[in-house]
């Protein structure tokens, strides 16, 4: 006897959103996702400016390593494949500081012969890094279950499994970034590792980021960002999945402990026997549902910003005439100071796009920098954004002084160079309802205790949260676990097997 074949209603057309309609219409749901913007993919996009493809997301993919469980996942939601080609990272990134230049290389090897070459007095601080990056090149992301469905077996599996990491940890987790670069003495070693992170991050996250590339676990899915949400949106779509963009929802209908569906900013009502909130959760719940039903875990760290805290982002993507062979991939530099929001920096980063021949139009490249933005920048560019001349004409004045300060370090771009498109934390926020223009989860400081949220609102028995603010450090592969997990939370509810 065939069942009833029950209908979920997913808010988010984010990665979150497309993993959980995947899995769920593999398990024989009938599944709808609604997303606001006009296209699916969240913060996993990109768009075309005068011929060039300006990239927002994928600086690595953590999950190339085959074998993992995080690579069976993006398999399974079409990110990865045979005919999906792999950019393997030459380098982590590289910094220059005073004439001298430092690379964090693929090779960990050659990185750690570079640093002792460089610090000789240093030596046991590098070996000692460069040990734990080894190490480090073991961690895996727990993507086969929640961890509210695990049994004592799976919690021994995944010690077993992470045993270096706990050496790494003992090493570095009570430390964050800025004290991790203060125990070395040469200045571009310590300079180099505050460019890569915000303060706040501890530094462990510095470690296992860099092992995620020399572990090959970080290469980069060639098509960039928006070519891997669409190869999902295709995935999807082909297992019978209805995705709706452009339509926005307003909130979450409720009629007792459980959710009877959705109502759109147009009026209309969808049925559901299931909702998954595939949004930002400050979204979920100001917005979708009432604040009342925030997991308290949840509540708590959007209480605690200190000890909470987010980052967000300023680009500018620059297209040039010609080839621009001095940078490959990402380089830090010193630069003119610039104020940018409310942050005053000395320091600044190209990224140079050439190993995606279809970035830019031939005989021409595309290079991006980025500055790290506060949530007290945040509050800056939405205030300056409700008057919207004085925002474009401040984003006009940053994006030319930023192009001249690229061009005082690189004299050889002079008349080469024109600015493509200029992005804010408020953009974050309009296209993606990024809670103070977030990109990433919150960031877990030194004196902070590591949480994670349930997916499951007490109250509601119908309803789940997919989302990267549910784990840290957030971005994709807890975007993407999150909506593997709240599917299988409905399968579990529906007995059926996993």
């Amino acid at each position: 006897m065939e069942r009833n074949v029950k209908k979920v209603v997913i808010i988010g057309g984010g990665v979150s959103g497309m993993t959980a309609g995947i899995y769920l219409q593999k398990a024989g749901f009938q599944t709808e996702i609604y997303e606001k913007h006009t296209i699916a993919g969240g913060q996993c996009t990109g768009w075309k400016r005068e011929g060039f493809f300006i990239d927002n997301c994928v600086h690595w993919l953590t999950g190339t390593r085959e074998g993992s469980g995080l690579n069976r996942l993006w398999k399974d939601a079409g990110v990865l494949g045979e005919d999906v080609l792999l950019y393997k990272k030459e380098k982590f990134y590289s910094a220059e500081l005073n004439g001298d230049k430092l690379t964090f290389w693929r090779d960990k090897e050659r990185t750690r012969k570079e640093l002792l070459a460089l610090s000789p007095d240093d030596a046991e601080e590098i070996n000692q890094l460069m040990d734990a990056v080894k190490m480090a090149e073991s961690m895996t992301v727990p993507v086969e279950k929640p961890f509210d469905m695990m049994n004592p077996i799976d919690y021994v599996k995944m010690g077993i499994s992470m045993a270096d990491m706990g050496k790494v940890m003992k090493l570095y987790s009570k430390m964050d970034i800025r004290e991790l670069a203060s125990r070395f003495h040469h200045p571009l070693i310590r300079m180099a590792i505050t460019d890569y992170m915000p303060p706040g991050y501890q530094a462990y996250a510095f470690v296992v980021s860099y092992a995620t590339v020399t572990g090959g676990n970080g290469d980069i899915p060639r098509g960039g960002s928006l070519e891997m949400a669409m190869r999902m949106v295709k995935c999807y779509q082909k297992l019978g999945g209805m995705l709706y963009t452009g339509t926005e929802v307003e909130k979450v209908l409720v009629k007792g402990q459980k959710a009877e569906g959705i109502l759109l900013a147009d009026g209309k009502t969808v049925k559901a026997d299931y909702v998954v909130c595939a949004s930002d959760t400050s979204h979920t719940f100001t917005q979708l549902l009432d604040a009342s039903y925030m997991p308290q875990e949840l509540s708590k760290i959007y209480k605690e910003r200190e000890l909470y805290p987010v980052v967000s982002a300023f680009h500018v993507a620059f297209g040039i005439e010609g080839s621009f062979d001095e940078v490959k991939e990402t380089h830090v530099f010193a630069c003119r100071p610039i104020t940018i929001g409310m942050r005053r920096t000395e320091r600044m980063s190209v990224n140079n796009y050439s190993y995606e021949p279809d970035f830019a139009p031939k005989g021409k490249s595309i290079v991006q920098s980025m500055f790290v933005q506060t949530e007290e920048d945040y509050e800056y560019w939405m205030k300056l954004y409700q008057d919207k001349e004085a925002y474009h004409k401040k984003k006009a004045e940053l994006s030319e002084e930023i192009e001249q300060r690229l061009i005082e370090n690189y004299p050889q771009l002079k008349g080469r160079v024109r600015i493509l498109d200029v992005w804010t934390p408020a953009t974050y926020n309009r296209y993606c309802n990024a809670w103070n223009g977030a990109y990433m989860s919150f960031i877990v400081t030194r004196n902070a205790k590591s949480r994670t949220v349930p997916g499951k609102i007490k109250g509601l028995s119908n309803v789940m949260i997919a989302s990267q603010w549910l784990m840290g450090p957030g971005g994709l592969p807890v975007a993407a676990s999150t909506g593997k997990f709240a599917a299988q939370r409905i399968m579990k509810a529906e007995k059926i097997k996993l």
